[in-house]
């Protein structure tokens, strides 16, 4: 991953410690955060710590600038502190002209390698994985970390309609957790598909417009420990969740390849004026052939 505007990373020392000493750290801090292990002590050498409201912290000076672009990246995930309310980051990868898959619903090969790295990194440091019926029913994913070291997030489908398989992969594999989730009413129809162990009924998570109430779904993934919150696909569910205030973060991807009439990305309630659209705070990150904005929702997040 190199910088969209980098520095000269080619006159770091390579004897920095860069990207592959850095992901370690970064899994022990998510393994705390999650009570499953120690708190990373602050290291002279690599000249790590934990600053109060800053955060995690490194020094730029004793780390390759890749590791540091890496650790800026992450550094909202690892920030979140073990106590905190539920914390939402979203991705998206899409085409130059706003796809994420053809009319058929293929998104092979959006983007590039780089950006499926990134994907797993942030599976491995989240609590949970989330994605929509639709995503789970096209693509039949694993929601697994085999790109990375790390491990596997617990794996949320929301399918209020109860209308996924029970021979999908991740209700089969028994590679890490899995719940699918439905409005209370449905919940013993759903344990009957998939079993009780993988089934989270929500009361009320189905509003009477059929609309999804996603700080419901929020609470009771938090009553469950899991608080740091991948919202992995599709476009729709990544919408609702901006819609409803309900997204801290976003990492939009933007691949060079044209698609045509595909299957949009983002679609959000409609700004009449320019003014009134939200122009949240952005950082851009390059990941081989793809051009990353990290978006920081917070302020924008009430559409």
């Amino acid at each position: 991953m190199t910088a969209y505007d980098p520095p000269a990373f080619t006159t770091a020392p390579r004897t920095l410690p860069g990207v592959d000493a850095l992901w370690p750290l970064c899994l022990a801090i998510a393994r705390h955060r999650r009570g499953n292990g120690p708190a990373p002590e602050p290291d002279a050498a690599r000249r790590f710590r934990h600053q109060g409201s800053q955060g995690f912290v490194l020094d730029p000076k004793a780390w390759h600038p890749e590791a540091l672009e890496l650790f800026s990246l992450l550094k909202p995930l690892l920030d979140h502190p073990p106590e905190g309310p539920a914390w939402v980051i979203g991705q998206l990868g899409q085409s130059l002209d706003g796809c994420i898959a053809t009319r058929g619903g293929d998104a092979n090969f959006v983007n590039g390698p780089e950006m499926l790295v990134h994907l797993h990194r942030l599976r491995a440091l989240s609590d949970a994985v989330i994605v929509g019926a639709a995503t789970a029913a096209i693509d039949n994913p694993q929601l697994t970390t085999r790109r990375v070291t790390g491990e596997h997030p617990v794996r949320v489908l929301i399918d209020p309609s109860l209308r996924l398989a029970p021979t999908l992969r991740v209700f089969t594999d028994g590679q890490a957790p899995t719940l699918l989730v439905c409005d209370a009413v449905r919940e013993a129809e759903a344990a009957a598909l998939v079993g009780a162990d993988q089934v989270l009924g929500v009361p009320g998570l189905l509003k009477e417009d059929s609309r999804l109430d996603l700080p419901l779904l929020l609470h009771a993934l938090q009553e469950r420990g899991l608080r740091v919150l991948f919202v992995e696909g599709g476009g729709v569910t990544v919408s609702r969740f901006i819609a409803q205030g309900c997204m801290d973060r976003l990492h939009l991807s933007i691949a060079p390849v044209l698609i045509g009439s595909g299957r949009p990305g983002l679609s959000l309630p409609v700004g009449m004026v320019m003014r009134d659209c939200p122009r949240p705070p952005a950082t851009v990150f390059r990941m081989g052939a793809d051009v990353l904005w990290d978006l920081d929702l917070r302020p924008a997040s009430r559409l």
